[in-house]
């Protein structure tokens, strides 16, 4: 008498409908995890605009605010567009809000791109990303 080895169907299908269930309950895990990743680069950047314009109020006195799509407010702060441009940002997506009395600014990042995460996060002038 041969033993017959192998999976049933419906053991087959058991293990399907796990691992069918398992998958949907993580996508929508890993895509706050995408979003917190390209939310990442926007506040790396912010944080470098954050300190030149920090450089450039003990310099100066006083510090420009805005747009950093505007090539003026870019080169008073030493950037070159390519330096704030990235896989989801781009220079215009970032805007310095204000500037308090420290030289320690406020910058709001809206990504503009196609790829680029939903809604609008700032980085205080206590350096707080929110």
């Amino acid at each position: 008498m041969t033993g017959r080895k192998g999976f049933t169907l419906i053991e087959l299908m058991v293990v399907i409908l796990i691992v069918g269930i398992l998958a949907a309950a993580s996508i929508p895990l890993m895509r706050g995890r995408i979003d917190s990743a390209k939310w990442a680069e926007a506040n790396a950047t912010a944080g470098t605009i954050r300190s030149a314009v920090r450089v450039y109020y003990a310099e100066h006195g006083s510090a420009p605010t805005g747009g950093l799509g505007v090539a003026a407010t870019r080169t008073a702060l030493g950037f070159d567009e390519a330096d704030l441009t990235g896989t989801y940002f781009l220079p215009s997506d970032y805007t310095i809000v204000s500037v308090n009395s420290n030289g320690q600014a406020e910058i709001r990042v809206q990504g503009s791109q196609d790829n680029a995460p939903t809604g609008t996060k700032t980085l205080t002038t206590d350096g707080v990303w929110q």
